[in-house]
């Protein structure tokens, strides 16, 4: 027979019970982040009259190539939504490339992007990671960002869609998939 004592403590625990269960099942869904696919274009060019990209430092100075081990160039390149660099610019990409493999093949990237049009104006992207652009696709971390990024954390992955290196020149597709509140 049950006592009133243990009637009280089996209501409590199915109480306290079903209270968890709720709250398991619908704070955390409040809280899980939204996932944003981007895909946009860079392009990188450190040669002619429109340069967005420079070589600041390196084994031979300032005239270095970005192609040899030790070189820091600054870029400034337009981020834009198609290909061409004629496509609409919703962006800069601002922020450094050393190459950092002895062979000369590989860059380490930590650069900005700023979104100045579009949906996400004012916000921006913290990219940074390693750039074989040997490779055809290469991944990339999302380290932070503001605005409409603001906690963001995420990966991209990086394709050459055209390279002119006797020119230093290139068009690279992001596509990035970002997680945040």
């Amino acid at each position: 027979m049950a006592t009133e004592m243990s009637l009280t403590s089996n209501y409590f625990f199915l109480i306290f019970t079903v209270t968890i269960i709720y709250v398991a099942y619908t704070f955390p869904k409040k809280l899980r982040p939204k996932q944003t696919n981007l895909t946009f274009y860079v392009h990188d060019q450190f040669s002619g009259e429109d340069t967005t990209a420079a070589t600041v430092a390196g084994k031979a100075g300032p005239t270095s190539s970005i192609l040899h081990f030790g070189t820091v160039a600054v870029v400034d390149d337009p981020v834009t939504v198609g290909p061409s660099i004629d496509s609409e610019v919703i962006g800069r990409a601002q922020g450094i490339y050393i190459n950092s493999q002895l062979d000369g093949k590989a860059l380490y990237m930590a650069f900005s992007v700023i979104f100045t049009d579009g949906e996400f104006k004012g916000s921006t992207l913290e990219i940074q990671g390693s750039d074989i652009f040997e490779k055809k696709e290469r991944e990339f971390s999302v380290v932070s960002g503001t605005g409409y990024f603001r906690f963001v954390k995420g990966y991209g992955i990086m394709e050459t869609v055209f390279m002119d290196l006797p020119k230093l020149r290139a068009t690279l597709k992001l596509n990035v998939t970002l997680k945040h509140y």
